[in-house]
């Protein structure tokens, strides 16, 4: 294995989906800034959800909205329907996993609220319930995905399609951006200043 050859690649590739990434998602992102930033404001919560390496976005993401992000603030309202495994464990086993999330949605969720889902190839059936469930809740709906944007593109608005095929590279963007939409809501909301400079934490 030439591993010099692999790391130039891998690179390469990361830094060629940032730059259609940044070119391609610039609106869908201030819509949903502004669409998470008025519902908390507003009184709701934002509830991320995702499998596997989407399911620790979700988690990383909630938590960085709840706790912190760069400086000290007001917590958020903020979870990720990824983290009770009795309950996890008990929808899927009594009614199947596809709707692990979306029993969760009918449980908790209120119109006001934002739901967010997160599939690298927006084809998850149980991404795909729980914003169907939403939506009929009249929760409002949005969404971090990849290659066409799968079958999110029907049940998600905004929308954030990252213009890649590799889940990895997808993956990367996804928290980056996470990462971005929790930092413009903080300022959208009046609770950091702009620019801040991160210090150790």
């Amino acid at each position: 294995m030439d591993l010099a050859k692999f790391y130039d690649s891998e690179f390469a590739e990361h830094g060629a989906v940032l730059q259609a990434t940044m070119t391609a998602v610039r609106a869908p992102f201030e819509h949903m800034v502004t669409v998470c930033a008025g519902a908390l404001q507003a009184g709701g919560k934002l509830m991320f959800f995702g499998n596997g390496g989407s399911a620790a976005d979700a988690q990383h993401l909630a938590t960085e909205f709840a706790v912190r992000y760069v400086a000290d603030r007001p917590a958020m309202a903020a979870l990720a329907l990824t983290t009770d495994s009795s309950l996890l464990t008990a929808a899927s086993n009594d009614f199947g996993y596809d709707v692990v999330f979306a029993r969760q949605i009918e449980a908790l969720a209120k119109p006001g609220d934002v739901a967010i889902g997160i599939s690298t190839s927006g084809q998850s059936g149980s991404i795909i319930a729980a914003l169907e469930k939403a939506r009929s809740m009249g929760v409002t709906t949005v969404g971090f995905s990849g290659r066409n944007g799968g079958k999110m593109v029907d049940c998600a608005d905004p929308l954030i399609i990252v213009p890649s095929e590799v889940t990895a590279r997808i993956q990367e963007m996804h928290i980056l951006l996470g990462h971005m939409l929790c930092n413009a809501v903080e300022i959208e909301m009046g609770l950091v200043k702009e620019n801040l400079v991160a210090e150790g934490v």
